[in-house]
């Protein structure tokens, strides 16, 4: 411990003679400690969130903690909520999705819930559809029973058994109309349909939906004479 005190000192001494001798100026400089301060960041309330959610007359809910049931023409539906949120109803009769604590999970559960929300009392009460078509030679639908059956140019019909609580009707054998009071349920559905066959960029052919923009590529350019 001696010997290696003694060198260190030695060396400072050495260090400071060559810095005299050759003219070498040493600056000598204080270091400060630096302290991060985190300062938490209360994030906005979400627009949607914060939104209320209008009932109409034919509409039934009941609210019972964290559980709700909504009851109307087309059906009913219950949802439970995470403890992070919480549903009050107004007097006017409109329903408001509230966070119940500020945390991040209840920024995001804020304005997904809210949608959940206004997607079973818009379900119940108006209803929701989706729209297909069926584009390519030969490509048709049509009902039979319960069984959606559709000829997509494999070597055997597809058959797909119609959930329960989902309509289906098919128009012109070439357009499907896929409609119901859960939301979720109706585009499940219409999409499981859609991946037998999604539609080509070149021609276009297979299933879409009705509003679908298909982007086109141009197909490889023939031989020049």
């Amino acid at each position: 411990m001696a010997s290696s005190l003694l060198s260190f000192q030695t060396s400072n001494l050495r260090s400071a003679f060559l810095g005299e001798r050759y003219g070498i100026c040493v600056s000598s400089t204080a270091i400060t400690r630096v302290c991060l301060v985190r300062k938490a960041v209360e994030c906005k309330e979400s627009r949607i969130g914060k939104q209320p959610i209008q009932v109409p007359s034919n509409v039934t809910i009941t609210l019972e903690g964290q559980d709700l049931k909504v009851k109307g023409p087309l059906g009913e539906m219950a949802l439970t909520y995470p403890r992070e949120v919480k549903l009050d109803r107004e007097e006017s009769g409109a329903l408001r999705v509230r966070k119940a604590v500020e945390s991040r999970r209840a920024n995001q559960m804020h304005g997904l819930f809210r949608t959940l929300t206004d997607n079973m009392v818009v379900g119940v009460s108006k209803g929701f559809e989706k729209r297909l078509q069926l584009v390519g030679v030969g490509y048709r639908a049509t009902l039979e029973g319960k069984d959606l059956v559709l000829s997509l140019g494999f070597s055997h019909p597809v058959r797909m058994a119609i959930p329960e609580g989902i309509q289906v009707k098919v128009e012109e054998n070439t357009r499907i109309v896929v409609s119901g009071f859960d939301k979720s349920d109706i585009g499940q559905f219409a999409a499981s349909i859609r991946k037998w066959r999604p539609p080509e960029p070149y021609k276009g052919k297979g299933v879409k939906y009705a509003d679908e923009v298909i982007r086109r590529k141009e197909g490889k350019a023939g031989k020049k004479k």
